[in-house]
């Protein structure tokens, strides 16, 4: 009987602490299972150079984006830069509400101070999440507002199917968009603000208060011509990546939503990365993407002020469209004057204040076209001289070549030339005194070159390999006429290879040669970036 008593409570006291494990056990799975569930795959395939769609998967189906939005956030960040609502070393003042993001995070702490580039920094290579709510807050003020801004320029782009509630991408209720407007917005950050760009490919960055590694460090070194854009994870979306490639002249953009790992998702983007390489054609016209217009900051509650002339913008609120135009009366009758309402003043006021600044931006338009116009002549006289010096250069060589060939009808005879003397005297002015001359030894030949080296000019770009020198110049003449504005004040060098005569522009800083051979890609020219050691 005892025994029994015994064994009763012992089954009872291993009931009671074995039934809590295997319910907590059982949770976990279904979370895991859910987490598993709620990570839905899409896809989708771009070529860049058009927009064309190579390869879609669910490429429609609203996703969480997880950090995928950081690429939107800081849009709006080089969009509020490059319009002076901010500046990339205003010092910003660290909130409570971004402190306490969860990870991945900078370390940023309540009450510090810190600039904004080193935000973005952060936001771009590490996705941190503090970073990204501090910049919202820098530019607009609260994350909120920044959210509704978000969405504003994200209708403006495109991406109809995104909704924003955040700067960060963590989980919230109706934060979603899809593989197809993501592939959107990676494209447009390519294409409007290229100067910005190679962020996305650094693998380390100064973050000001640490050195940060990118989190797609891995697709980036082992895919080849991989040069971006941005990771995201979270147990909801899964494990999503929107990337970026060229290969020879061609752009292909892919975005992943809702894969397993880290490893199975790049393995599936380089996988479609091929597919889109193999499908986009080798020449194709660059049809860059529409830059929306710029908006601004919220206006809060009251009334957005559109100029007749100019594109509505995008904003769920009043719009007052205001005519300059005056309707005329022949005969006004007098009549007392009432007083102008608060309103209408600022209207009036904002008016004139536009008006200046037109004025003031006509007369800087007319200065700089006049000195793009000197630049022109000038331009187009060396080009005269080069091209006179060339032809001449080409009677010369064939005037050369035709005296040959009559020399070779005559039997030269052979004839060894005397030898010169070790010594020579010449006659001297001075009585007695002579002059006496030894051969000397032959001097190395000294090099001179152009090649600007001040500051960090290092770099250049090669614009093809020609069969002479002639057509070399010639090419580069035609390029710096047409790309006045970008080559004014480069280098333009021919050299001469195995391969035959390379065309290049020297002098240019390394963004100033990226941008020029992303000009030069978009007219279909070829244009490799040199230089840089």
């Amino acid at each position: 009987m005892t025994s029994d008593v015994r064994a009763q409570g012992f089954l009872r006291s291993l009931s009671q602490r074995v039934f809590p494990l295997f319910l907590i056990a059982l949770a976990i799975m279904v979370g895991l299972t859910a987490r598993v569930s709620a990570a839905e795959y899409a896809a989708l395939v771009m070529d860049a150079r058009n927009g064309k769609v190579l390869h879609a998967t669910n490429a429609d189906t609203r996703l969480h984006p997880a950090s995928l939005t950081k690429m939107m956030t800081l849009y709006v960040a080089f969009e509020a830069v490059e319009n002076g609502e901010i500046s990339l070393d205003t010092l910003v003042t660290i909130s409570r509400n971004s402190a306490a993001e969860p990870p991945s995070k900078l370390g940023l702490r309540a009450g510090q101070k810190i600039k904004l580039r080193y935000l973005i920094r952060a936001a771009a290579v590490k996705s941190a999440n503090d970073a990204a709510t501090a910049i919202a807050e820098a530019v607009e003020g609260s994350e909120a507002a920044f959210a509704r801004r978000m969405n504003r320029t994200a209708k403006a782009l495109g991406m109809s199917r995104t909704t924003f509630k955040n700067a960060h991408g963590l989980t919230a209720s109706g934060h979603l968009s899809t593989a197809r407007d993501m592939t959107v917005m990676g494209r447009h950050l390519f294409y409007d603000y290229p100067e910005y760009y190679n962020l996305f490919s650094r693998e380390r960055a100064d973050a000001g208060i640490s050195t940060v590694s990118h989190t797609n460090a891995r697709f980036l070194n082992s895919y080849r011509g991989a040069d971006g854009i941005k990771t995201g994870y979270t147990s909801a979306a899964g494990f999503n990546l929107t990337a970026s490639a060229e290969r020879g002249g061609e752009r292909i953009i892919t975005t992943v939503f809702g894969g397993r790992s880290t490893a199975s998702r790049n393995a599936k983007v380089a996988e479609l990365m091929d597919l889109g390489f193999k499908r986009a054609p080798n020449r194709v016209a660059v049809n860059k993407p529409s830059r929306p217009p710029y908006m601004g900051k919220e206006s809060g509650n009251g009334p957005v002020v559109v100029a007749s002339n100019q594109k509505t913008p995008a904003v769920a609120s009043k719009i007052i469209r205001v005519n300059i135009s005056v309707a005329k009366s022949p005969i006004p009758k007098l009549r007392p004057r009432p007083a102008i309402a608060p309103e209408q003043e600022t209207i009036l006021l904002a008016m004139s204040s536009e008006i200046l600044d037109a004025v003031g931006e006509a007369e800087k338009q007319a200065a700089k076209d006049a000195e793009l116009a000197a630049a022109a002549a000038k331009a187009a006289e060396e080009a005269n001289a080069i091209l006179a010096a060339v032809e001449a250069e080409k009677e010369k060589l064939e005037a050369q070549q035709a005296e040959a060939a009559r020399a070779a009808t005559f039997t030269i005879p052979k004839m060894a030339p005397i030898p010169r003397p070790e010594t020579l005297q010449l006659a001297s002015v001075n009585p007695g005194a002579a002059v006496v001359l030894t051969n000397p030894e032959p001097s190395a030949p000294e090099v001179v070159a152009r090649f600007s080296t001040s500051g960090d000019r290092h770099y250049g770009v090669n614009i093809g390999t020609y069969g002479s020198e002639y057509e070399a110049r010639k090419v580069l003449l035609k390029t710096a006429l047409s790309e006045l504005e970008m080559l004014n004040g480069t280098l333009r060098k021919v050299v001469k290879s195995n391969r035959g005569y390379q065309a290049n522009f020297l002098g240019m800083s390394e963004e100033q040669a990226a941008l020029t051979c992303r000009r030069l890609d978009a007219r279909g020219l070829s244009c490799d970036t040199i230089g840089g050691t």
